[in-house]
């Protein structure tokens, strides 16, 4: 399969204008036709005097293609909100709102960070499948930054300036990565690092770790616990430090540091990419096909978190 994403020539001429983004939403939102949110009808009308906008022929309700999405009430054009999601999905590394704002020429910082903050909420599929198998597991740590402070970092398993991230990597025939799930933890207890396993790996798999012991006494999967020793962690489970290796260069290389406050949806964006990273080809459209599915955030919500 061709693995380039779409250029953006064939992009702009895919999308020309915000008429054509309201007819892809449409087709996203309500493939077999138009179904009013209020009542379930399925007959209806589109108005003439309203953008986008459906009247339910039992009920009255009238529904544009962004309402109750993540796009919805924006004043930001439908045509920016699908470049925003077209440099997301295909580009490798993605980009900080103040590269956004310089890239599609917004008025301010706050909207293209509300723009992307809200797109990453559409970057987690919530009937996504458990991962299954062989799977990788271990744990590292981030340095976090706050608004004023340049990137922080204690020494050693410290956890000041640093969030631990546990993540699990599945792997395919022939030791191939493939799926990844990445999650902030408070600590490395077992009840919470068992947590994470049961709540990312379906019950049964062949779970793969290091020899921390708080890993020890796992139920419901088959525990391959690998002493390291003197030898580096990377020979014994290369593709989950493969994993937080690229996860590190990333967080420092685009954002100079993640927020603390919002790590969880920086996670959410990385695994997003990697799990797509051989079909990006179709990520936008995943992407545009899961925000039409999200219900909207305000800025306060998504400010405090």
């Amino acid at each position: 399969m061709n693995d380039r994403p779409q250029s953006l020539t064939a992009f702009l001429r895919r999308f020309p204008d915000d008429a054509a983004c309201a007819s892809y939403l449409h087709e996203k939102r309500w493939p077999d036709g138009f179904v009013c949110p209020a009542c379930g009808a399925c007959k209806g009308w589109e108005l003439s005097s309203k953008r986008w906008t459906w009247e339910c022929g039992e009920c009255g309700r009238q529904t544009s293609v962004t309402a109750g999405t993540v796009m919805h009430r924006s004043k930001v054009s439908l045509r920016t909100w699908f470049l925003a999601a077209h440099i997301m999905a295909t580009h490798s590394n993605g980009m900080s709102a103040l590269q956004m704002q310089a890239h599609l020429g917004l008025g301010s910082y706050k909207t293209a960070w509300l723009l992307l903050h809200k797109l990453r909420r559409a970057m987690v599929n919530p009937e996504r499948d458990l991962l299954v198998g062989d799977v990788e597991v271990d744990e590292t740590t981030l340095p976090y930054r706050t608004k004023r402070d340049p990137v922080g970092g204690g020494q050693g398993r410290s956890t000041i300036g640093k969030m631990v991230v546990v993540g699990a990597v599945e792997l395919l025939e022939g030791n191939a990565p493939g799926r990844i799930r990445l999650e902030t933890v408070p600590d490395y207890s077992g009840s919470t690092l068992k947590g994470f396993i049961r709540d990312v790996v379906e019950p049964r798999s062949e779970i793969w770790t290091d020899g921390n012991e708080s890993y020890a006494g796992m139920t419901g999967y088959s525990h391959h616990p690998r002493v390291i020793g003197n030898m580096a962690a990377h020979i014994l489970m290369p593709w989950i430090h493969r994993v937080f290796s690229n996860l590190k260069r990333w967080a420092m290389g685009t954002y100079h540091g993640l927020r603390k406050k919002h790590i969880a949806s920086y996670l959410d964006e990385f695994v997003f990419r990697w799990n797509r990273r051989r079909w990006r080809q179709v990520a936008f459209d995943k992407l545009l096909g899961l925000s039409v599915r999200i219900p909207p955030m305000g800025y306060r919500e998504l400010v405090e978190g």
